[in-house]
C-alpha cells in the first residue's frame, strides 16, 4: 500500500485559515498520508516541486469580498506554468475556506476552487457530509454546522482571533483531509491495476 502525499496550498490572512489547514493536515496525516503545508504567499520553488510530486494538493483561503484572497488569486495565476504542461493533470484537488459572515459566500470561494482544479485537469474530492445543524435537535457543535457540501466551510467572528475557530469547523477540515487521504490512496490503487 503507497503511502499518498497531500499538499495543503493556503494563504491566511488573519490566522483563522491557518488553522482549518492545520486542521486538513492532521487528518490527512492521522490517515497515512505525508502531507505538506505550503503558504502560497511567499512560495518558493521547493515548495511549487512539492505541489508538484503530490498525489492531492488542497487549495486554502479566507472568504475576502466573496472569493478567495489576493494572495490566492496570484498564487492560482502563477499556477498557469504548470497549466501549460499538465503537471497537474489527474491529481486531487478538494478545498476549505473561513469567513466572519455564516454564509459570506464562501460558496464562490469553493467554486473557484473547483474551477481552478477543473482548468488543471484535477479531480474534486468533496466533503461527503451530510448538513449538521439543520433539525431543531441539531447544534452548533455538529461536524459541518454551515452545510457545506463541496469542501469544508468555517465561520469565526471578524473581531475574534485565530483562537476562536469554532471546534466544530476544525472538525470538519480535519474530516476533509482524511477523506482526501483516503481518496488519494484508492485513487493510486486503481491506477495501479490498470
Amino acid at each position: 500500500m503507497t503511502t499518498p502525499v497531500v499538499s495543503i496550498a493556503y494563504h491566511s490572512g488573519y490566522g483563522h485559515t491557518a488553522v482549518l489547514a492545520e486542521a486538513v493536515r492532521d487528518g490527512a496525516a492521522d490517515a497515512g498520508a505525508t502531507v505538506h503545508l505550503i503558504k502560497v504567499d511567499g512560495i518558493t520553488e521547493a515548495e511549487w516541486e512539492l505541489l508538484d510530486a503530490s498525489d492531492a494538493i488542497v487549495f486554502g483561503s479566507p472568504t475576502y469580498m466573496g472569493t478567495a484572497s489576493g494572495a490566492f488569486h496570484q498564487f492560482a495565476e502563477d499556477s498557469s506554468k504548470r497549466w501549460f504542461g499538465d503537471v497537474w493533470l489527474d491529481k486531487l484537488a478538494a478545498g476549505f475556506t473561513n469567513s466572519g459572515s455564516k454564509s459570506g459566500d464562501k460558496l464562490h470561494t469553493l467554486q473557484y476552487f473547483q474551477i481552478l482544479a477543473g482548468q488543471h485537469g484535477m479531480h474534486w474530492v468533496n466533503l461527503g457530509l451530510k448538513s449538521g445543524w439543520n433539525t431543531s435537535e441539531a447544534s452548533e457543535n455538529d461536524i459541518n454546522r454551515l452545510g457545506f457540501f463541496s469542501g469544508a466551510a468555517g465561520q469565526t467572528p471578524a473581531d475574534l482571533g485565530p483562537e476562536a475557530v469554532h471546534k466544530a469547523d476544525v472538525a470538519t477540515a480535519e474530516h476533509l483531509g482524511r477523506r482526501v487521504a483516503e481518496t488519494a490512496r484508492t485513487f493510486a490503487a486503481g491506477k495501479a491495476a490498470a
